[in-house]
């Protein structure tokens, strides 16, 4: 599903960030990634998003080389990958029905089909009832919600999560880690990189660690 074969990304001021890493991660794993603030995580998940892409090596996602990929197809490719970040990026001028359909709104959805997909989603992270709210009367926890439901609306195999419980106490992110256990039960795969080595500890999912952007484990 995810494999890395000696991956490198170094950026233009030769501040290398990622050094040959090597990995995969079968389809329907739930996996951590772990390591020290700066080690190379967001960076990693960017890859996978091709919101940025390697300086070397191959990174297959359903084993297809995806370092190759034209810029045009890149919004297409995007569809199987649900994508979650500690910063929300909600609009905070558009409801939650509206920030959770944006999604399908851009791939052509007809509108009963959104709002099917939208409450459907919407159910699974429990805010089915605050569907015409605006996301700043909402509580940090039923923010992230929030952008859990967008993430999963398209029912990508894929689901990507940068530090999803960075901001929350023990109990909502608890929550939330309940919430990516659901989908993977489901068979989704997810990828969750964190700095809650607390929170993880108990898991029993399989983890990969960085370390000054090397697999140290």
């Amino acid at each position: 599903m995810i494999k890395f074969i000696n991956v490198y990304k170094h950026y233009h001021n030769n501040h290398q960030a990622l050094s040959g890493l090597s990995f995969h991660i079968d389809e329907g794993e739930m996996t951590f990634l772990t390591g020290h603030s700066g080690a190379g995580k967001s960076t990693l998940l960017k890859l996978i998003a091709l919101i940025e892409r390697s300086s070397h090596g191959q990174i297959l996602i359903n084993n297809r080389n995806i370092n190759g990929l034209p810029q045009n197809k890149i919004p297409y490719y995007r569809r199987q990958i649900g994508l979650v970040f500690q910063n929300h990026y909600l609009l905070f001028d558009r409801t939650v029905f509206d920030n959770v359909a944006l999604p399908l709104v851009v791939a052509g959805e007809n509108h009963r089909e959104i709002g099917r997909r939208v409450r459907a989603s919407l159910d699974k992270v429990s805010l089915l009832g605050k569907e015409r709210s605006l996301p700043m009367v909402l509580s940090c926890g039923e923010q992230q919600r929030v952008v859990i439901a967008r993430a999963v609306v398209n029912r990508p195999p894929i689901l990507l999560a940068d530090e999803p419980t960075g901001n929350l106490d023990c109990e909502l992110s608890n929550d939330i880690m309940k919430l990516f256990e659901q989908f993977n039960q489901v068979g989704v795969t997810v990828f969750i990189a964190t700095h809650n080595h607390d929170l993880i500890s108990t898991l029993p999912y399989g983890r990969i660690i960085l370390q000054h952007g090397h697999l140290a484990q």
